[in-house]
């Protein structure tokens, strides 16, 4: 006891360097995890509160889940949140090591801030404010796409009830968002790769092509491998506001902007059904965290050091 006491003294500065993120995690991702028994519970509100009303709640067991899987919103939303993921893993990932290497090849490193600063402030834009930057390209009357249309003598196109679209724009707004936050881990890791590498490169006569494919990416491999299996952990949680706020929340839109996030938020606000949202939340949270662990047995069989654990 005395020893591990003296080691949080020793260690004093950089546990307190830890501690707001640590109690963050506590507050926002441990603590709820007890809310997880509202899944198999049919909640009912009690006067005496939060904890009473959990506590007297009827169990149903899997009622809630056997509901929810029941309809035909399961599918959509398990389809529309895996597809919408798996596309935005891959595509964000090539044009974030794309862009990174681009950036790392610009000979005028004040020309490489500039446009670091133009491709990472719209990740600093909400949603909120990004739906109107879409809604004033695509407003059936007033959008700049169908005044441009309109010139061209071609019928405007009611783009917030047709579907059809709206996979490519949700694509597009998630790598203009993205792609400039996500180059920069890239480009760190970039610029800390040993120069020597390149010089022995350039001495063997390798094109610029060729130190990219022979020295860039093998360095990069493991980062790839590292982050493409934490975003696989994610594949079943959603950008809330891309796929509500940018649609505007149309219901002719659901078929294809309906993921679990926005599903469980109107399972809460327009039924109020509390253990249904939670058993949806739960099923989420679980396919997460075994597809984690799956990408991550299958990573290390394969190579070992590239593995997460």
């Amino acid at each position: 006891m005395k020893r591990i006491l003296g080691d949080l003294y020793k260690n004093r500065i950089w546990l307190l360097m830890v501690l707001p993120g640590t109690i963050w995690l506590l507050l926002f991702s441990y603590l709820p995890m007890f809310g997880q028994v509202l899944a198999f519970k049919k909640f009912r509100i009690h006067p005496d509160g939060f904890f009473a009303s959990v506590m007297n709640s009827d169990w149903v067991g899997w009622d809630n889940f056997k509901y929810l899987f029941s309809t035909n919103d399961a599918f959509v939303i398990t389809r529309n949140t895996i597809l919408y993921n798996l596309v935005f893993i891959v595509l964000g990932l090539v044009a974030a090591v794309v862009t990174a290497i681009l950036l790392s090849e610009l000979v005028n490193k004040k020309l490489s801030k500039f446009y670091q600063t133009g491709m990472l402030f719209p990740h600093f834009i909400s949603w909120v404010i990004g739906s109107y930057f879409v809604f004033t390209f695509l407003s059936t009357e007033f959008g700049l796409v169908n005044n441009v249309l309109g010139w061209f003598g071609k019928e405007p196109i009611s783009w917030y009830s047709e579907s059809k679209y709206w996979p490519f724009i949700l694509i597009f707004m998630s790598l203009w968002k993205g792609i400039g936050y996500g180059s920069i881990v890239y480009l760190a890791s970039i610029v800390g790769i040993d120069k020597t590498y390149y010089e022995a490169a350039m001495i063997d006569g390798a094109s610029k092509w060729k130190q990219i494919k022979h020295v860039t990416l093998p360095m990069l491999k493991p980062l790839m491998i590292i982050l493409t299996i934490m975003n696989i952990g994610r594949i079943f949680n959603s950008d809330f506001g891309l796929f509500y706020q940018v649609p505007r929340d149309s219901g002719a839109l659901y078929s294809v902007t309906n993921v679990i996030d926005t599903y469980v938020y109107r399972g809460l606000m327009n039924l109020g059904d509390i253990g249904m949202s939670t058993a949806a939340g739960l099923y989420q949270s679980a396919v997460g965290f075994a597809l984690v662990m799956i990408t991550n047995y299958i990573v290390r069989k394969v190579d070992e050091e590239s593995a997460l654990f």
